[in-house]
């Protein structure tokens, strides 16, 4: 009996399938296709919820596979994203004119970045003491405990660290192995690697031009092939966004969701608020923060909907300079170096939030002193935090050892993490946007009549 509603629910998934297989078909555009995808998938969701319950067997079966269409599309986009960090930040070197603005660019980017979170976690800080959040408060079940016990673990070798020699293993020893994702800062470490790669080949380009035109064009040819594979499967889209969204809806426990309620309306809260600081940065520059929403919106969307900002990545990159009037150079580092560095939702917001939460616990007082410690230690602890699932949890990690907080107590909030990983993953790409816009901006290389210009029809990834 069990088995005939898998298949039924199986079935059901490949119908809504092939009802986007039709819309690809008859040419409906690809932001169209993804706004049908989240909300078939949170309709099938809601509807399977309803029907047999989270525990069901029934429900429980299906789920594997609906993660053949929903967590085999995140594969294919974790596959892409190291190749595509590493070449688009050499890209962003061989598209740079010899010495003009590369400092300027470089510091302003990574200032916006580091200075975003840092505000990030001041606007988080904010929203835990206006809701009156208590890690106390929270009734912790066996799988809050669990996670706990999981997360003591995963600190063990961090907490015994300090800060100098956190900072130390950012740098990639073997950058081979941060290929293969071996280490939770395995993201900074191929940035860094490229970034040495890039330096190396300007000095060429100084000294000897006719071997970095060969270079060059050896970079450009690498470039153009990766990006092929990015179309290949970022044309999965609206069907990876189906199966997530239907097995996150269907799976979520919607009584956690309550009792945690007033968390999740302190993070959104928080999350709003500085995705307002980003259009308002744009507003100071002379720019129209409509027009950047209304040309971002589709890639915001994809991040919240996916939850991962390397998986965004593509997105981000052809966002910037194909709507947004931004450099190719200056895209690519901003949007590659926002993956590791600064990330507003995941290392700014919720480490902050985690933190006011879990002190009073410890008879830590939520002093100014406190609060400017929490600022610096959030800010320097960006660095690293890996774009991927589980950087959130990687940047509280790091925050609440380097404040001598219980991590265990971080464990609390499992239940509504999949709810809260969608905007935090939202607003790290926007972040990692708002400082590519900013920094073209202010170096005068900002494309104004592409910025401005109304959208008449989709760009080239939304051609996919």
């Amino acid at each position: 009996m069990e088995t005939g509603f898998v298949l039924l629910n199986v079935a059901g998934l490949l119908l809504l399938a092939g009802i986007l297989f039709w819309m690809n078909r008859k040419h409906v555009s690809f932001s169209k296709r993804v706004f049908t995808g989240l909300g078939l998938g949170i309709l099938y969701g809601v509807i399977l919820h309803v029907s047999y319950g989270v525990e069901s067997t029934a429900l429980q079966q299906s789920v594997p596979w609906f993660n053949i269409m929903g967590t085999g599309y995140i594969k294919l986009l974790q596959m892409i994203v190291v190749p595509l960090v590493f070449i688009s930040i050499l890209t962003a070197f061989t598209k740079v004119a010899a010495g003009k603005n590369f400092g300027k660019q470089a510091a302003l980017i990574l200032g916006i970045l580091i200075g975003t979170t840092a505000i990030a976690a001041l606007i988080g800080i904010g929203s835990s003491l206006l809701f009156g959040l208590d890690a106390e408060q929270i009734v912790q079940g066996d799988a809050e405990i669990s996670r706990g016990v999981s997360l003591e673990e995963t600190a063990a070798g961090v907490s015994d660290k300090v800060l100098p020699e956190q900072l130390i293993d950012l740098l990639p020893a073997n950058p081979f192995l941060d290929f293969t994702g071996a280490r939770p800062t395995s993201t900074i470490g191929v940035v860094i690697f490229a970034a040495f790669l890039g330096f190396a080949f300007l000095t060429i380009r100084r000294k000897e031009p006719e071997q970095a035109a060969v270079v060059q064009k050896g970079i450009d040819a690498v470039y153009s092939l990766v990006m092929a594979v990015v179309k290949i499967v970022l044309r999965l889209t609206p069907y990876g966004i189906l199966a997530i969204m239907a097995r996150t809806v269907a799976l979520s426990d919607y009584g956690a969701i309550v009792n945690l309620g007033k968390f999740v309306a302190a993070s959104y809260a928080a999350l709003i608020v500085m995705f307002l600081v980003h259009l308002v940065i744009l507003a100071a520059t002379g720019l129209n923060p409509i027009t950047y929403v209304k040309k971002a919106g589709d890639t915001l969307l994809f991040a919240f909907s996916s939850r991962s900002s390397a998986g965004t990545l593509p997105l981000t990159l052809n966002t910037q300079t194909t709507r947004l009037g931004v450099p190719d150079g200056i895209a690519n580092f901003a949007g590659s170096f926002g993956l590791s560095i600064g990330q507003n939702g995941c290392a700014g917001i919720y480490p902050a939030m985690l933190a006011v939460m879990i002190a009073p616990t410890v008879g830590q007082p939520i002093d100014a002193q406190f609060i400017l410690t929490l600022i610096a230690i959030v800010a320097i602890s960006s660095f690293g935090v890996a774009g991927v699932g589980g950087g959130a949890t990687f940047a509280a990690i790091l925050v609440l050892s380097a404040l001598n907080l219980p991590i265990a107590l971080a464990g609390i909030l499992i239940s509504v993490e999949p709810l809260i990983d969608m905007g935090r993953t939202a607003l790290n790409v926007s972040g990692s946007m708002t400082a590519g816009v900013t920094t073209a901006r202010v170096t005068g290389e900002l494309d104004h009549a592409q910025y401005d210009e109304v959208m008449a029809r989709e760009t080239s990834v939304s051609e996919l």
